[in-house]
C-alpha cells in the first residue's frame, strides 16, 4: 500500500481594503506600534452595542465570489460562531454558516506538466466574516507575559475556501499565487502577508490505494502559523512525509482519528500538534439577530459581473496567444501585480513588439525597480520613454547593445535630477542607429582583416571563435554598425 495521493485543501482569509472595519466606524489600518487604540464599544462586544454591516465590504466581496466563478445567491444572512479565546472579547465571531453570500466556483491556474491545459480548483465556498485579534506572545523561552492587541478585531476577513482539488505543495503554492495576483487585479485587497491582510492554512491528508481499488485516507491535518508561501509549500511537504510514516507505523486513518491542527516551526522545519479541531456542531452556529439578512436582486449582480476588470488567466491567456509570451513571462509580468502589468502593456503596444517588451520588462526594468527598493511610480523610465527605446529596436534601427547604452544613459540623467523623455530617446538612439552604409563597412573590415592576419588564418581553417577579435576592431571604428551584418560581411570577405 505504498502508492498514495496527497489532497490538499485550502482555507484562505484575506483583509479587504476598507476604510472602516466590518461592523463599526474603528479605522481599518495595520498599527501594531499603537495597540488597543482602534477599538470601539461594537468592536469589543460591550453590551448595548449594534453592529451595522459596512456596504464596501459586502461589495468587495460580491466582486471577488464573481471573479471566482461563484454562484451568488439572491439571499444571505449573518451567524454567529460561538468560541472564545483572548483575543474575541465577544466570544463569538460574526460569520456565515448555511448560506454564505457565494459558492460553487473556480480558480484556474497553470498545470504542473508542461503542455498540459490549465486546472480548474474548486471553490467550495467565499463567505465574509469579522477578524479576531492578536494573541502577542513572549517566545524568549524564559516565560513571561502574553498580551493581546485587539486593533484587529471586527476587521473585514473574505474567506475563499478552496476543494480538495490540489494535489501537490507546488501546486498549492500556484494556487496562492494565482489567487493573490487576481485579489490585486480586482483590487480588492492589498494582500500584505508580512502585515496580516493574507492567511492561509492548509487541510491536508493522504489517500493510499488499495490492491481491490478501494481508498484508505489518513487523518486530516489542519496546517497553521504560516506566513509566507514557501512556507505553505514546505509545511504541505512536510506534512505528507510525517502522515506518510505515521501511517505505516500506527494504521491509523480518518475513522479511527478526529481532526487536528498542527501548527508549522519555520525554523525547525517542521509541523507541531496543536490542538483537536472543533467540529462545526461544536461552535454552536445561529442566525445573528442584531443583523438583518442581505437580499440582492439578479440586476445588482449583472453590474457587478460586467464591470470586473480582465481578469490575470484572460490575460496570460492573451499574452500567449496575442503576444507571444511563453507561459513563464506572462506569469511573472502579472505576478508583480497589475500596476507593473500596465506598464508593460504600454511598452508592448508602443514597440510592437510583445516579447522584446517582456524580455526588457522582466530583466531590465525588474531588475532595476529591486536595486532602488522603489515603486514604479517613481521609476524615472516610464512606459512611454522604454517604449519609444524598443520601437528602435523592432525597427531594426538600433542594436540591443546601443539601446541599452541609451537606457544606462537615461538612468544617470535621471539620477542626476535632469528631467528625461521620449524626445531624449529620439536624440541618443539617432547617435547611435545601425550604419547601413556598406562602403563605409567595408572599408573598415578591410582595414581590421589587413590588421589581423592571424586571426584571418584562423577562420580560413574552420575556427569561427577567432572573428571575434576581428569583429571587435569593426565595431570600434565604426559606431553604430549591426554585429549581425558586420559578421557576415566579414565572414563572406575572409572567404572569398
Amino acid at each position: 500500500m505504498s502508492k498514495f495521493t496527497t489532497i490538499i485543501g485550502l482555507e484562505v482569509h484575506t483583509q479587504l481594503k476598507t476604510q472602516s472595519k466590518l461592523f463599526c466606524g474603528c479605522a481599518n489600518e495595520f498599527n501594531p506600534d499603537h495597540p488597543n487604540t482602534q477599538t470601539c464599544p461594537v468592536c469589543l462586544g460591550l453590551p448595548g452595542a449594534l453592529p451595522v454591516m459596512n456596504r464596501t465590504a459586502f461589495d468587495l466581496s460580491l466582486k471577488t465570489g464573481l471573479a471566482l466563478n461563484c454562484h451568488i445567491p439572491l439571499f444571505t444572512k449573518w451567524d454567529r460562531k460561538q468560541y472564545y479565546y483572548p483575543d474575541l472579547p465577544k466570544a463569538y465571531q460574526i460569520s456565515q454558516f448555511d448560506l454564505p453570500f457565494s459558492e460553487n466556483g473556480w480558480l484556474e491556474i497553470a498545470n504542473d506538466e508542461d503542455g498540459k491545459p490549465p486546472r480548474r480548483i474548486g471553490i467550495t465556498r467565499a463567505h465574509l466574516e469579522e477578524d479576531a485579534g492578536k494573541n502577542i506572545h513572549d517566545e524568549s523561552g524564559r516565560g513571561g507575559d502574553s498580551c493581546v492587541d485587539l486593533n484587529r478585531t471586527g476587521t473585514p476577513l473574505l474567506e475563499i475556501v478552496s476543494e480538495p482539488d490540489l494535489r501537490t505543495a507546488s501546486e498549492a503554492r500556484r494556487y496562492l499565487e494565482d489567487l493573490r495576483t487576481l485579489l490585486l487585479f480586482i483590487d480588492v485587497s492589498d494582500c500584505n502577508m508580512q502585515e496580516g491582510s493574507l492567511r492561509c492554512d492548509a487541510n491536508v491528508n493522504l489517500h493510499f490505494h488499495n490492491d481491490d481499488g478501494s481508498v484508505t485516507a489518513t487523518p486530516i491535518v489542519e496546517l497553521k502559523n504560516m506566513n509566507s508561501f514557501r512556507n505553505v509549500e514546505l509545511a504541505i511537504e512536510y506534512e505528507a512525509k510525517r502522515q506518510k510514516k505515521d501511517f505505516e507505523k500506527t494504521g491509523r486513518t480518518i475513522d479511527d482519528a478526529p481532526k487536528v491542527t498542527r501548527g508549522w516551526d519555520a525554523e525547525r522545519n517542521v509541523t507541531f500538534a496543536q490542538r483537536e479541531k472543533e467540529d462545526s456542531s461544536d461552535y454552536r452556529y445561529f442566525p445573528d439577530p442584531d443583523l438583518v439578512p442581505v437580499v440582492l436582486t439578479q440586476t445588482e449582480i449583472d453590474a457587478v459581473r460586467e464591470a470586473l476588470p480582465e481578469t490575470p488567466a484572460k490575460k496570460r491567456d492573451r499574452f500567449q496567444s496575442d503576444l507571444g509570451l511563453s507561459e513563464y513571462d506572462a506569469s511573472v509580468i502579472l505576478g508583480q501585480g497589475p500596476e507593473l502589468t500596465a506598464y508593460f502593456e504600454s511598452v508592448a503596444s508602443t514597440c510592437g513588439d510583445g516579447k522584446i517588451a517582456a524580455n526588457w520588462v522582466t530583466q531590465d526594468v525588474l531588475r532595476d525597480l529591486n536595486a532602488s527598493e522603489s515603486g514604479l511610480s517613481e521609476f524615472p523610465i516610464t512606459a512611454e520613454i522604454l517604449g519609444a527605446l524598443l520601437k528602435w529596436i523592432t525597427d531594426e534601427r538600433l542594436t540591443n547593445k546601443s539601446a541599452r547604452d541609451v537606457y544606462a544613459l537615461l538612468k544617470e540623467r535621471a539620477a542626476d535630477g535632469q528631467a528625461i523623455s521620449a524626445s531624449d530617446v529620439e536624440t541618443l538612439a539617432a547617435e547611435r542607429e545601425i550604419v547601413r552604409d556598406t562602403g563605409a563597412l567595408e572599408a573598415a573590415i578591410q582595414s581590421a582583416i589587413a590588421a589581423r592576419p592571424d586571426a584571418v588564418e584562423d577562420v580560413k581553417a574552420g575556427k569561427l571563435q577567432a572573428i571575434g577579435p576581428i569583429m571587435g576592431m569593426v565595431m570600434k571604428q565604426v559606431s553604430g554598425a549591426d554585429p549581425k551584418t558586420v559578421r557576415e560581411m566579414l565572414i563572406s570577405m575572409i572567404q572569398k
